[in-house]
């Protein structure tokens, strides 16, 4: 009989391709890991790993095990959704995780959403890019909170993933509180700002694709544009007199203090912002109880961010 959880660190080292770097995302020792595919190992009846004193690799019986555990631990997920669906109660752990504005502006609202469930438990952590997308799909995560700059809607209906759409999250202008441009009656002008000294996340960040877009039609990137990763720290450079910036709505959610706010001209680039949960999960009352939860908090999210902009200047 195979172990089920042995065969989950057999896909996951087929993910991470060391017993390292196995142990480090499984928070075992390597030795730990080694020890449980050794076993699994006995319990095929088949060579699994080709071990040098340096390394690790599948062999072709590894391989082929993958690919059945992948569907194994699949169709084990599936039913117990189902048992959970039919017992009715949103219980146990459901582990999240965001990008970091993400995080910030949810973690409030959902924590307080979710808290009429007695039974469960929110765990909440931060990942950047891609990274949530492929945890999610590993199972070492629940739900995955993303970001889209590219426009293209995935197609929420097949594979092992479905996306949910959470909300629009356009980009809005930030300046210091004694910037001319925290004056709600001087007009935006995106070709008089390229000439303004811009705080910009680096070019590896997607928030700096928004940030080309923005400026395409008027002559391209802005003449200055220091460039520092987050968009807290960017804020706080901004409410410090440094430059200004062009960050997401969210980001609002991280404080305000010594910063105005713009909407920019036309329609401006928007990131798209979806959560994504593995097809097999869903109908685990608890993954229920949570999209749910979601879906209220972006549109809070969203009301409180309408709100802040009406108010604050532009």
């Amino acid at each position: 009989m195979l172990d089920l959880r042995r065969l989950r660190i057999l896909k996951e080292f087929s993910e991470r391709r060391t017993i390292a770097a196995t142990a480090e995302a499984l928070g075992y020792t390597p030795s730990a890991v080694s020890q449980q595919l050794s076993a699994l190992e006995r319990e095929a009846g088949a060579a699994l790993l080709d071990r040098t004193a340096r390394s690790a690799e599948l062999t072709e019986s590894g391989r082929l095990l993958v690919e059945h555990a992948e569907q194994i631990l699949a169709m084990v997920e599936a039913a117990e959704s189902v048992l959970a669906e039919h017992r009715g109660v949103a219980a146990g752990q459901v582990t999240v995780t965001a990008f970091p504005t993400g995080a910030v502006a949810f973690a409030p609202l959902l924590a307080r959403g979710l808290r009429v469930h007695e039974n469960m438990q929110l765990v909440l952590r931060q990942s950047m890019g891609a990274a949530g997308i492929r945890q999610v799909a590993s199972a070492e995560v629940d739900i995955a909170l993303v970001d889209d700059w590219s426009g293209d809607r995935p197609d929420s209906g097949a594979g092992r993933l479905r996306h949910v759409h959470l909300l629009h999250d356009p980009m809005v202008l930030a300046v210091p509180r004694g910037h001319r441009l925290a004056d709600p009656a001087v007009p935006v002008d995106l070709r008089e700002l390229r000439e303004e000294p811009w705080i910009a996340a680096p070019r590896s960040e997607p928030s700096r694709s928004g940030i080309d877009r923005l400026f395409a039609d008027v002559g391209g990137a802005p003449t200055t544009a220091w460039e520092f990763e987050g968009q807290s720290t960017i804020l706080s450079l901004v409410a410090r007199g440094i430059g200004i910036a062009a960050v997401p709505a969210l980001a609002l959610a991280a404080g305000t203090g010594g910063l105005a706010f713009r909407r920019l001209p036309g329609v401006g680039p928007t990131r798209e912002v979806y959560a994504v949960v593995r097809a097999t999960s869903m109908r685990r009352p608890a993954i229920e109880a949570t999209l749910r939860a979601l879906r209220r908090t972006a549109a809070e999210v969203r009301r409180d961010l309408d709100a802040e902009l009406g108010a604050a200047p532009g």
